[in-house]
């Protein structure tokens, strides 16, 4: 890049461009009491990918007839997608496995996933990692030594303090009924 004239008495300059090489995303599960995570690194944040992750998921818990699933509100989290990646069938048997409660919007301070990913990227990608593979080599073991230590996550909101937050949802609520 070509510098920009100095003017008297002033300091050079440099016009810097960034170059963007891509994304990848981190998909995760957690399960918080138990200290259990399960980790995957995609390509893109498309509704194909979340169904495949969510399928994944639905394999670790062959005996539980329902799985209970605390997530946000991105448009990729809901059954739909699991009908645009399956046949009819597979997506509505997936779709019945998962009781899906979504976190109130703006309101991300309750989703426990986002407590470990914050972990996650304090303790394993506190740099820059330039490809999907390198990324998935950290992220990996990462999971299985969180796994193996069964790392819960200590969770210090209260019913008291949620009301407390969120006493103007509460009134609203309270209209409508």
């Amino acid at each position: 890049m070509t510098p920009i004239p100095m003017s008297s008495g002033q300091v050079r300059k440099e016009d810097y461009h960034y170059e963007r090489h891509g994304t990848c995303v981190v998909l995760m599960a957690v399960e918080p009491l138990a200290g259990r995570r399960f980790v995957k690194v995609t390509e893109r944040k498309t509704k194909d990918d979340y169904a495949h992750f969510m399928k994944e998921l639905e394999r670790r818990y062959p005996q539980a007839e329902k799985i209970t699933l605390v997530q946000d509100n991105l448009n990729t989290h809901n059954p739909s997608s699991f009908y645009e990646a399956f046949p009819a069938p597979e997506a509505f048997a997936l779709s019945e496995r998962f009781d899906m409660v979504y976190t109130p919007k703006k309101a991300s301070w309750l989703n426990m996933a986002e407590i470990e990913l914050s972990a996650l990227s304090k303790q394993c990608l506190d740099r820059r990692i330039d490809n999907q593979t390198a990324l998935a080599n950290e992220v990996i073991p990462w999971t299985k030594r969180r796994n193996q230590k069964r790392i819960t996550i200590e969770w210090s909101f209260s019913k008291s303090k949620a009301r407390e937050k969120l006493a103007s949802r509460y009134e609203t609520i309270r209209k409508l009924s």
